[in-house]
């Protein structure tokens, strides 16, 4: 299983297939490697890689929570590029991870070859932040994956004709089950460290200028319709400060398209493209 050593001592899980361009696929705040499943052939022609966070997936969990921060994951990203003796990499984030890409704008730009950001950008939308800390670090009600996927589908705020097989994919993935029930599969501890620097009240940071650094390479942006992170309105300020932005919105998805809907795959097909494109001498 192929892993590298954090800074501070934790094994951490990551996942390394195909070839070309590196990008580094980096998921949601509870997530891991496995979001990105769905979107592996749209990115046959480049090397994906897949780190799982600390105190998610496969990787340790943290003696001390409050490491689960933005900053630290991106100091531990530089640590596996590191590790695979990138110089360069591309990105496409999920929610977390496109935060995660923003902030190593900020701690090393040159090393990013260009950011695709996935239903999350520059202005988080405060009521799906409510939304996540609702759930964040509690086990499910429900006692099996049965019940779970009996149920899981109309939970989902903003998804719309998703077959049921898609839903026990996602409820296996992310909830393991136990004789007390199902769990998460993440260190419940995570909720400490988001909850520490969640204040609704407090003016959120200005994040145009991290994104404003990036608009001279290939960005893309992919939201969900009927998204509550990413609005409509921030995706059309992101299209405006970046002229060059691919995007799409995706009917029927919420927080986060799957990455396999025909939208999506336009986007991470013309967004590789132009990574190579910007390569060339």
């Amino acid at each position: 299983m192929p892993s590298f050593t954090s800074s501070d001592g934790l094994t951490l899980h990551y996942t390394d297939e195909g070839n070309g361009l590196p990008v580094l696929c980096l998921s949601g705040l509870t997530r891991n490697g496995t979001d990105f499943d769905y979107a592996l052939p749209a990115l046959s022609d480049v090397r994906v890689i897949r780190p799982d966070y600390r105190g998610r997936g496969q990787s340790d969990w943290a003696a001390d929570p409050m490491t689960y921060t933005i900053p630290q994951e991106a100091q531990d990203i530089l640590a596996l590029m590191d590790h695979l003796g990138l110089e360069k990499a591309a990105i496409l984030g999920t929610s977390r991870g496109g935060l995660i890409a923003l902030t190593l704008a900020a701690m090393a730009p040159s090393r990013l070859l260009g950011v695709c950001f996935v239903d999350i950008g520059p202005v988080i939308e405060l009521s799906g932040l409510e939304v996540i800390m609702g759930f964040l670090g509690r086990n499910p009600a429900w006692k099996t994956h049965d019940e779970a996927v009996a149920v899981f589908g109309a939970r989902m705020a903003g998804f719309d004709g998703v077959p049921e097989s898609r839903w026990r994919e996602e409820v296996e993935k992310h909830f393991v089950e136990t004789p007390d029930g199902l769990k998460i599969n993440y260190d419940p501890k995570l909720r400490d460290a988001v909850a520490a620097g969640f204040d609704p009240d407090a003016e959120a940071p200005d994040l145009w200028p991290l994104y404003e650094t990036l608009t001279d390479r290939p960005l893309a942006a992919i939201r969900g319709a009927n998204s509550d992170i990413l609005s409509s309105e921030t995706l059309a300020h992101m299209a405006r400060r970046a002229p060059g932005l691919i995007h799409a919105t995706v009917p029927n998805r919420g927080h986060v398209p799957f990455l396999d809907e025909p939208e999506s795959i336009a986007v991470l097909k013309d967004w590789t493209a132009a990574l190579d494109k910007a390569q060339m001498p």
